[in-house]
């Protein structure tokens, strides 16, 4: 069969690129040792995805992000406003100078059409919504300039709700959900076409999402905790619930998420992964799991560590018994159907 091209629920570039200083993309654009690269994804058949914006905190706060379980603490609008734009303008002067390379998109249809042209199509996602106040103006503001996928909260406190802290093995179930500014904020989502995001919510936050929402529940990025108890993941209360609506999850890489034991260790096998998504589709459905890698803001396994290395994954999959119809969907067909019942 043909390599199946890949649409992948959530990277970390953005803000790699903001940390170096790069505004331009060059890193991107030329290779770097990083996992997502035009390079990289050429050889890998990664031809698009949500492309997150996240803002760090101080970095007091998380000296080694990759080891830290806790709740990390609250950032400031101003801070997070100006980051927010700072990693927006990157991909938009990537999108404008390289068309040929990389395309901002804002429908299904651009993404189909910059997958014709063979530029990646990059949705615009934002990963906690610090750089928005409670009046909702910036939203407006991001959506007008691409904005098409959010998720309320990161793993720490915003005006919107509560995120989930890093910890294994533990529920969920870690406190309040979301605020009345919250509440709003999801609304508004619905109304502007832009996909809410459930990763890095606390339970309480999931419920109130999926009580208020009138769209599919969505985890760009997660994996299920009854096979990893890690906070992060869902339960398979969640699981069915997000079914209920024809709901999608994207299936983490990260091995802290994927390993019964939590461990961060690399030294991890393909049945893991294969046992995660027959899990998720088992409750949700074939048309209901793809791919959220979290490239570039997590540790993989060390025979995944970047889009060039895709294809063993696709390989791992067949070696499964996946057919070529399933892994076509997973790679790309669920996030497209997704996309068109949320987005446009």
């Amino acid at each position: 069969m043909s390599r199946p091209a890949v649409f992948d629920g959530h990277n970390d570039l953005l803000s790699c690129l903001w940390a170096m200083n790069d505004a331009e993309g060059r890193a991107f654009l030329e290779g770097w040792d990083g996992a997502i690269s035009l390079p990289a994804c050429r050889a890998g058949g990664f031809a698009g995805g949500f492309f997150a914006m996240w803002v760090p905190g101080e970095k007091a706060d998380a000296p080694d992000p990759m080891a830290t379980y806790r709740a990390y603490p609250p950032i400031s609008l101003d801070k997070a406003h100006r980051v927010t734009l700072e990693q927006a303008a990157i991909l938009i002067r990537m999108s404008a100078a390289r068309p040929d390379a990389i395309r901002l998109c804002r429908s299904v249809a651009e993404i189909e059409a910059a997958r014709s042209a063979g530029a990646i199509a990059a949705i615009l996602h934002l990963e906690g919504c610090e750089g928005i106040g409670a009046g909702l103006d910036e939203l407006h503001v991001l959506h007008a300039a691409g904005l098409r996928s959010l998720g309320p909260v990161w793993s720490r406190e915003n005006i919107f709700g509560h995120g989930v802290p890093f910890n294994f093995p533990a529920s969920p179930d870690t406190g309040p959900g979301l605020t009345e500014a919250g509440m709003r904020l999801v609304q508004a989502c619905d109304r502007l076409g832009i996909l809410v995001d459930l990763a890095h919510l606390n339970e309480a936050g999931f419920w109130d999402v999926a009580r208020i929402s009138t769209k599919p529940l969505v985890s760009t990025h997660a994996a299920a905790h009854a096979l990893c108890p890690a906070t992060r993941n869902l339960t398979d209360r969640q699981l069915d619930a997000m079914a209920e609506t024809g709901g999608l999850v994207g299936l983490n890489f990260g091995v802290a998420f994927l390993r019964e034991d939590g461990v961060k260790n690399p030294a991890m096998g393909a049945e893991r992964m294969i046992r995660h998504l027959d899990h998720l589709m088992d409750r949700l459905g074939e048309g209901g799991v793809a791919l959220g890698s979290d490239f570039d803001g997590t540790m993989t396994a060390d025979w995944l560590q970047g889009a060039s290395d895709l294809p063993r994954l696709i390989t791992a999959m067949q070696q499964a018994g996946y057919g070529p119809a399933l892994i076509e969907r997973l790679c790309w067909g669920n996030w497209m159907d997704l996309l068109r019942r949320t987005i446009g």
